[in-house]
């Protein structure tokens, strides 16, 4: 009896131990087999047309700058601006002492008077030894003196009205005038300060704002990928005339002036490796001082056909070089090598290594390897930037 007894014992924890494990297996497959094969979403390429642009570090700089500089030697009587105003083209900013400047004019007024007289007197006598020549009272070496004297009183007189032109500019010259419009800067100089004519240290400077120039700094190995995505016929212009260019400011905000791109530079940095873009913005509000960093996003040309592939699609092997997953035949996940550029919004651009029609696996990629069935589900391509 303890024996039979022991026997329903065995058996009756055998069917206990099956039926746990059976329950844990259950627990851990609830699913079945089924819940082995992953599910992701994918993409299925198409082109479109994109706009290519590059963002880029740049400058601020004044559309125009002169530096006020005295053309005569003087004493500073006035100032006559106010510092950091907007100033008109010939305004006047500072005012010299005119004394000496005044009686040099007048001297060389008086001198043309003294000229123009002698000139008369000269002019007269030629005229009476031109008469008395024609019925030969006076000697041949007579009216060869009188000519002489003539040109030489003419002579005298454009040298002295010469003297009064260039007396009467270095009078005009006590007044400073703004060579261009613009906003002035702060004044070196004070009254009573001695000045001399073209010295090395401006007065001031005058700066026109608007429009403001921003010089722009990019790489040439990005250049000449460009050009020759040009040359290839990959790119075609996006604007007939110019590049459209955005700004953002230091502080993050948006500028909200489109400019356009102007001039690229003929020569590379040798300490950079880097050409100089220049662009041109209109600064109606003068937010935009000289000397601000900025960055910008300049558009370069647009690809009619291109493939773009969202960044959460693309990884990064050991080598460095850009991947990502496809729904191959069969359903299984297909490695691709690709070479990509920056597209913006957060997608990139597709060189090689996809062509249209791929399903570009986008979500459940944890821990997929290449080879894996999978189970695939089409996802909404996501809306454009404009």
């Amino acid at each position: 009896m303890h024996t039979h007894l022991a026997r329903i014992t065995r058996a009756a924890l055998a069917t206990l131990s099956a039926t746990l494990l059976l329950q844990a297996c259950a627990q851990k497959d609830p699913q079945g087999a089924n819940a082995r094969v992953p599910e992701v979403g994918f993409l299925v390429l198409a082109p479109q047309r994109l706009t290519l642009g590059t963002q880029l570090p740049g400058r601020t700089v004044a559309f125009r700058m002169a530096q006020v500089r005295p053309q005569v030697s003087g004493i500073i009587k006035q100032r006559l601006y106010t510092e950091g105003a907007n100033v008109t083209a010939g305004q006047a900013l500072y005012a010299l002492d005119a004394a000496p400047f005044k009686a040099a004019y007048d001297s060389a007024q008086a001198a043309v008077a003294k000229a123009d007289a002698n000139e008369l007197t000269v002019r007269l006598r030629f005229a009476r030894y031109q008469k008395l020549a024609a019925s030969g009272d006076v000697s041949q070496q007579d009216r060869d003196d009188v000519t002489a004297n003539l040109s030489q009183a003419q002579a005298d007189q454009a040298t002295a009205r010469a003297a009064l032109e260039t007396a009467r500019i270095n009078l005009g010259y006590t007044r400073i005038v703004a060579p261009i419009a613009g906003r002035t800067g702060t004044s070196a100089f004070t009254e009573g300060a001695l000045v001399t004519a073209n010295q090395d240290s401006p007065l001031t400077t005058v700066q026109q704002y608007d429009p403001m120039y921003v010089d722009l700094s990019q790489s040439v190995t990005d250049l000449l990928k460009v050009r020759a995505e040009f040359a290839a016929g990959r790119l075609r212009r996006a604007d007939d005339h110019s590049a459209a260019v955005r700004l953002q400011l230091d502080d993050g905000s948006e500028y909200n002036h489109d400019g356009r791109l102007e001039f690229t530079g003929v020569s590379v940095s040798e300490s950079t490796g880097a050409v100089t873009l220049r662009a041109i913005f209109p600064n109606p509000e003068g937010r935009l001082l000289p000397g601000m960093y900025v960055r910008a996003q300049v558009s370069q040309g647009v690809d009619d056909t291109a493939l773009v592939v969202p960044q959460q699609a693309v990884a990064r092997d050991a080598r460095g070089e850009a991947t990502a997953l496809v729904v191959g035949a069969e359903d299984k996940a297909e490695l691709r090598t690709l070479k990509v550029s920056e597209a913006g919004n957060n997608q990139w651009r597709v060189d090689t290594g996809l062509k249209s029609g791929d399903r570009v696996i986008v979500q459940g990629l944890l821990n997929l390897r290449p080879g894996t069935t999978v189970k695939a589900s089409p996802l909404q391509a996501p809306a454009q930037a404009p």
